[in-house]
């Protein structure tokens, strides 16, 4: 049903499920076992692309929602056949504004709270997609598509969807990308690998339920009618109250699910400068603020200055994009192999010093192929359907 919200709730549950203590560990983890690694990937998995592109959706996704608040309240009161457009991006602003105050939260070890009510409004959004799709189900009668899936005039134009599916499946389970981050928060005992797995564990089988739940009964409520995405796209109408409440529980999750993908780039960019200025007053001193009303907070101009710019940078690419599921399949294509597969395969091969054309190398290795071979055929696919969207 909703790729990228689907890919959050598995950062979320993760962080929620792992984050127990303010239990700074630095780069501990990344230093073990990477020294044999390409250096290419290293350098790839450390300027953090996936997690901005990652931030650029959650805006996208968050004006997405905002419209269809915008739309079902139209609908319920012009009809269902009334022009009701609202095409305005300036809404998104407003969610950058509230990422750049949000932004300021100083790093993953204070991010329980907003981790926590995130995962909260997932399983809210989750619920009422599912129920929406079941009750129309119901309603019908019947389960409408087919096992063909979407008709086609051709063979070439059915491989072009399929290829442009592999891209947005591929954006779905990302989250191996932010895993060390979060694990870099525990506390030991119990060792902080085997918290981590089972943190992993949960939050994969609950986004895999959702997603078979969401996109079956999604598409056997409305066959190859189907929206790209089922609480934006107008699959549903009515309840229309229920439809806002959804989509207002999506705006709330994508302020944490932003901060999720937003931290590792400030962290990684802050690290940088602190190394590279070790001296400047700008970059290393904080300030103490004091107020009557509040409680005193420290303030570092690098901090803000720094993390302004990116959600400024990150909103302005957001109100760019114009298509939701095209712009999903080209990043997913690009982030899926090198960060989601070719690294962790590498480490876990250098890790267990698996010798060469061993069983288990080959195997290790043949996996990775097979999801290049993937990457590129999603990449492709996606690009197309991109170009097609352009132009129709």
């Amino acid at each position: 049903m909703e790729t990228l919200y689907g890919s959050t709730l598995a950062y979320v549950i993760t962080s929620a499920s792992s984050i127990k203590c303010q239990l700074g560990l630095g780069d501990s983890i990344y230093t073990h076992h990477v020294t044999q690694i390409p250096t290419w990937v290293l350098d790839l998995s450390v300027f953090r692309t996936d997690d901005q592109m990652s931030s650029i959706l959650c805006l996208f996704c968050a004006w997405l929602s905002y419209r269809a608040i915008q739309k079902s309240n139209c609908y319920h009161r012009e009809g269902h056949n009334a022009p009701c457009s609202y095409e305005d991006t300036s809404s998104m602003l407003l969610f950058g504004a509230v990422q750049v105050v949000m932004s300021q939260i100083p790093d993953f070890h204070n991010m329980k709270w907003l981790s926590m009510f995130a995962a909260i409004m997932s399983f809210a959004y989750s619920f009422i997609g599912f129920g929406l799709g079941l009750a129309q189900v119901i309603e019908n009668g019947t389960i409408k598509g087919s096992i063909n899936g979407f008709p086609t005039a051709n063979i070439a134009d059915k491989l072009w969807l399929v290829f442009q599916a592999l891209g947005d499946i591929a954006f779905a389970y990302p989250y191996s990308v932010i895993v060390l981050e979060i694990q870099d928060t525990l506390k030991s005992p119990p060792p902080e690998n085997k918290t981590m797995k089972k943190a992993s564990i949960i939050a994969v089988s609950l986004t895999t339920f959702f997603y078979l739940c969401c996109g079956c009964f999604g598409y056997a409520a409305f066959g190859n009618n189907t929206p790209g995405n089922l609480l934006t796209g107008f699959g549903f109408y009515e309840p229309y109250w229920l439809v806002d409440l959804a989509n207002a529980c999506i705006v709330l999750h994508l302020v944490g699910g932003y901060q999720i993908f937003g931290q590792p780039v400030f962290a990684f960019a802050e690290r940088w400068f602190i190394n590279r200025f070790p001296n400047s007053g700008f970059v290393n001193n904080y300030y103490t603020n004091k107020h009557r009303w509040f409680p005193s907070f420290q303030i570092n101009p690098l901090k803000i200055c720094f993390r302004t710019a990116y959600v400024a940078s990150t909103t302005a690419i957001a109100m760019m994009f114009p298509y939701f599921n095209q712009v999903l399949g080209v990043l997913g294509a690009l982030n899926f192999w090198p960060l989601a597969i070719y690294f962790p395969v590498e480490m876990c091969i250098v890790q267990k010093k698996i010798q060469s054309w061993t069983r288990k190398w080959f195997v290790l290795k043949s996996f990775s192929f097979v999801c290049l071979l993937v990457t590129i055929v999603a990449f492709i696919g996606s690009i197309q359907g991109l170009i097609n969207a352009k132009f129709e």
